[in-house]
């Protein structure tokens, strides 16, 4: 369901930053998407988005009143056109790969970092310098403790997945063992 969620995102999240792009307001999308992501992702107004019985409109309506004066223009008809669509469940992952496309034109890639434990600042620091010789381009970490993975880290940059955990490795073992 989460590529799906993607897929569908990414068309509105790609016009928007081309939209960013042509007018210099990147920040001014940044904001409007935080906002309409985090309203999006409110539990009560999800429940209405996701609701087939609740009026898109009346939907929109409500997105459209909590942004109010904080959404340009071009944001609310960003809105009108996705209650239009049904597509206002996907403003979170629309506000996501917007900001993922937004680091790349700064020639810095975001690498997802799950660590059993917390990585301290150093650990952190020589991470960054070793993807950014593997990768070749500068990172951006964003660093996430995950005990189930028992041991070790997983490191996620787009495409690429470099799984060190132990609990990948248990993983592996028991899919060559066929258990």
């Amino acid at each position: 369901m989460a590529g799906d969620i993607t897929t569908i995102a990414r068309p509105y999240a790609e016009a928007v930053f081309e939209r960013a792009k042509e007018s210099g307001e990147f920040d001014e999308w940044s904001g409007a998407l935080e906002l309409l992501a985090a309203t999006a992702s409110d539990p009560q107004l999800a429940h209405h988005i996701s609701n087939p019985n609740v009026p898109r409109d009346r939907v929109q309506d409500m997105l459209l009143e909590i942004g109010a004066d904080a959404l340009s223009e071009e944001a609310r008809n960003l809105v009108k056109l996705l209650a239009a669509n049904n597509r206002l469940v996907v403003l979170p992952e629309i506000a996501r790969l917007y900001d993922v496309l937004r680091t790349e034109q700064k020639g810095v890639r975001q690498v997802q970092v799950r660590s059993a434990y917390a990585l301290s600042a150093s650990q952190q620091k020589s991470l960054a310098s070793a993807l950014k010789k593997r990768l070749g381009e500068g990172v951006e970490l964003m660093v996430e403790k995950d005990p189930s993975l028992i041991g070790g880290i997983e490191i996620r940059a787009d495409d690429l997945v470099i799984d060190g955990s132990v609990r990948g490795k248990l993983e592996k073992l028991a899919t060559e063992l066929q258990i």
